[in-house]
């Protein structure tokens, strides 16, 4: 069976562990424990975890440069970009909301602009995880290195917990249906979906 490369856009150190920026990091943590593993330190320079259906892992090397061990693992476990699923935070979508697409731009975020140059391809899938955009006048390089609000954190573990359905979804019913059963969702953090 093909295996999937699962990618948790985030940064390492107990510092930034509660950044909205490490919403991709928040979601694997999820799939792993769902997995029943825990994450190893590679010599790729990210956590990786093997499991029947996929490779999970977590690049170390802060996202502005997340594509080398991404690039390194997709050649080592032979995965095509099209079974590549990167999970990351996104400006762009409300907070309550998660996206899954295919492609795309990377919107300036680092992480992707990363794995596209050097994976040499944007055509991998995406779940973006909604953080929504910075209050007032505040940089958005500032916004996502903050931890989410109190109010945002009591809804937290239910949508990293969403966020991981999302990934599941792709792998095993493709983009099309997973579309349809998330996009419908927003906001809508009360429950699970229908």
């Amino acid at each position: 069976m093909d295996r999937w490369l699962i990618v948790g856009l985030g940064n390492p150190g107990p510092e930034y562990a509660g950044n909205r920026h490490n919403a991709g990091f928040m979601t694997l943590d999820e799939l792993a424990a769902r997995a029943g593993g825990r994450f190893k330190v590679h010599r790729s320079r990210a956590e990786l975890l093997e499991t029947p259906k996929a490779v999970l892992i977590k690049p170390l090397t802060y996202m502005n440069l997340s594509g080398g061990p991404t690039k390194l693992l997709s050649d080592f476990y032979k995965i095509p970009v099209e079974r590549v699923i990167v999970v990351h935070d996104e400006l762009d979508v409300p907070y309550g909301a998660l996206r899954a697409k295919l492609g795309g731009g990377d919107n300036g975020h680092n992480g992707l602009k990363s794995i596209t140059k050097v994976m040499g391809s944007r055509d991998y899938l995406r779940v973006r995880f909604g953080i929504g955009r910075p209050p007032g006048r505040m940089d958005p390089a500032s916004f996502v290195l903050k931890d989410f609000a109190t109010a945002e954190r009591k809804d937290l573990p239910f949508l990293v917990d969403r966020s991981a359905d999302v990934v599941e979804s792709l792998m095993e019913r493709g983009l099309e249906a997973t579309q349809n059963s998330f996009h419908a969702l927003d906001l809508n953090i009360s429950g699970p979906p229908r």
